[in-house]
């Protein structure tokens, strides 16, 4: 009974053995590989996209220097380079082909592993991975925060003329100024509070940010118009601080449309004033309106009679 004891003992350590074998040259756990490239990528005039692996051995009968990583593009093997930004990272420069969005890819590192002073090969591979090349994005708001009618620019890359900025669900008037940079007035909205901005096109909306419409005041002189058809009146608007950079848009309506002739309404970047020249039309009595200010609405009566 002892004899078979130590017998059956030998036979348990043998296949523990077989089987530390079979897994340590099988790779099973013995190298953890972590795709460090984002599933979006943002566009770029060169077309070069790096893609980012990070290989962590798991034990140390891994021979020094044996590890190769590869990554497997549209069915091609091409070798990755040693990364400077640390050790133990990968990197491969992919040079996407014209007409191309997408980049279909994988992981295969090949390595040796050392077990009972004979040396091994091995590898480990990981699933198929995507990443979308993005061609319109949103980087930045010039500001986070200004008063009703300031100018503010967004900047990004692919905005066409088609373009709006919200204010929540609120349309601002947007201003298209090229592929990578928009503008556009804060709304005439509540002020005091914070709104999530957003980029609304044909093609969905995307999240700009967050921005503050602060509290301004603002008077009129004089303070009601009164006109006769085809005379004309100036009309100043004035701003406690100088204007914001793009001026300030002061979004004036009327309920008279016919009875009332007047250009757009902006103060100019650093000044605190603007006059304009208001016309009488056909004769009506109604009012202009100035949302934003005077605690919601500032109002200025208008009467046109006739000549």
């Amino acid at each position: 009974m002892h004899t078979n004891r130590i017998s059956l003992a030998r036979k348990i350590c043998l296949w523990l053995g077989i089987l530390l074998g079979v897994m340590l040259l099988s790779g099973c756990d013995s190298v953890v590989l972590t795709n460090l490239t984002p599933g979006s990528l943002a566009e770029n005039p060169s077309q070069i996209y790096t893609i980012t692996l990070r290989v962590t051995p798991k034990i140390r009968t891994i021979v020094p220097g044996s590890v190769a990583p590869h990554i497997i593009i549209d069915g091609e093997n091409h070798a990755m380079t040693a990364s400077a930004l640390g050790a133990n990272l990968w990197e491969y420069e992919y040079h996407l082909p014209p007409g191309r969005d997408e980049i279909a890819y994988y992981f295969l590192v090949n390595y040796s592993v050392e077990h009972a002073d004979v040396s091994k090969p091995a590898e480990t591979y990981t699933a198929l991975e995507h990443a979308k090349i993005v061609r319109r994005y949103v980087l930045s708001l010039e500001v986070n925060r200004g008063p009703v009618g300031a100018r503010v620019s967004v900047l990004g890359r692919g905005f066409n003329p088609n373009d709006t900025i919200y204010f929540d669900n609120v349309p601002a008037r947007t201003v298209y100024e090229s592929p990578n940079a928009l503008s556009f007035y804060v709304p005439a909205i509540d002020a005091a509070r914070n709104y999530h901005v957003m980029l609304g096109s044909d093609a969905g909306t995307s999240p700009v940010g967050t921005f503050r419409i602060d509290a301004s005041s603002l008077t009129v002189t004089p303070a009601s118009l009164s006109l006769r058809s085809g005379e004309t009146q100036s009309l100043t608007f004035s701003v406690p601080n100088p204007a914001p950079a793009g001026g300030l848009l002061l979004d004036v309506t009327t309920d008279v449309p016919d009875s009332v002739i007047m250009p757009e309404v902006v103060v100019p970047a650093g000044q605190t004033s603007v006059t304009i020249n208001v016309q009488g039309g056909s004769p009506g009595s109604g009012s202009l309106f100035l949302k934003g200010y005077a605690g919601g609405e500032l109002t200025i009566p208008v009467s046109v009679t006739a000549r």
